[in-house]
């Protein structure tokens, strides 16, 4: 049985930005600037001084109101949300928005894995097939098909893979090989594991509770062991990598660390795992999820 190495805790920081930075943190609320925009966003765990000072807070174009509640909302400087705009990461194009939600279309920290991941794809000089589940609004599916791979992504949202759809067109990969699918996570990885489809990446970034495109209820705490072990059943003979990210925080990075290494016995490789975040101006990092990602040696 082939041996594992692991490192962990790891400290991930996203510093590859032009089009978003992380301006300021501090006093539960953190100030950052999406494009063209600067917006405050609640942060508990910004629990240190703010170096600001207030002028460049208030000067902010919307703020955040509330933990993502049914009373939560975006109020603006100007009394208007403005339309949605377009951001970049390397040669990715997307959409930004504010939506109902506290989110605007990318998780900034995420960037950490796209270049990581991208690193795996290109020099693996075969062809790769990856497989992102929870998949969002693209951005992760869509580096890695600009990186060369045949993507499946995955997501139980049509509004989402929609604006995944949006994604790919700005990014001017129409004709890149990228599978669209809206099912329930669980439901699609039992079925490619009977049908013996096999993936040779896996990006996982499962919220901490949601529903499936039929209603099929998902808890973090509860359904985790089993989705990890189906993208175990489902990696290629060769595969190169599998990334887990959550953002539940109160599941700590050491618990995720030992569960993926248990699902990924055998493969040999290294494992390693801790948080992710970015630094704001003043060179302090915000954490934002713990991960695990797992390469083949």
């Amino acid at each position: 049985m082939a041996r594992m190495t692991a490192t962990a805790p790891v400290l991930l920081t996203a510093d590859g930005w032009r089009d978003y930075a992380l301006l300021d943190s501090g006093a539960g609320a953190k100030l950052e600037r999406f494009g063209p925009h600067t917006v405050i966003r609640p942060e508990p765990q910004a629990i240190w001084t703010r170096r600001l000072d207030d002028a460049a807070w208030e000067a902010a174009d919307a703020r955040f109101e509330g933990t993502d509640d049914a009373a939560s909302r975006w109020t603006f400087a100007d009394g208007r949300q403005p339309a949605p705009w377009v951001m970049a990461y390397g040669d990715v194009t997307f959409e930004a928005r504010f939506t109902s939600f506290r989110h605007l279309g990318v998780f900034p920290e995420q960037a950490a894995h796209w270049d990581w991941m991208r690193a795996r794809i290109e020099r693996a000089g075969r062809p790769v097939k990856v497989l992102n589940l929870f998949a969002y609004t693209g951005i992760a599916s869509l580096i890695a098909a600009a990186a060369g791979a045949q993507v499946t992504h995955l997501d139980a949202s049509k509004k989402a893979i929609t604006w995944a759809n949006r994604n790919q067109q700005l990014s001017g990969l129409a004709e890149a090989p990228v599978r669209w699918i809206c099912d329930d996570a669980l439901k699609f990885l039992r079925r490619e594991a009977r049908r013996g489809n096999r993936y040779d990446g896996i990006l996982v970034d499962p919220p901490k509770y949601g529903r499936g495109a039929k209603g099929e209820v998902w808890q973090l705490f509860d359904d985790l062991p089993e989705l990890l072990g189906l993208c175990r059943a489902v990696l290629s003979d060769d595969p190169l990598f599998l990334v887990a990210t959550l953002y539940a925080i109160r599941l700590s990075g050491i618990s995720l660390h030992t569960g993926l290494g248990e699902a990924l016995a055998g493969l040999g490789g290294h494992l390693e795992s801790g948080e992710m975040g970015v630094a704001d101006q003043a060179g302090r990092t915000l954490s934002a999820a713990v991960f695990s990602r797992w390469e083949n040696a």
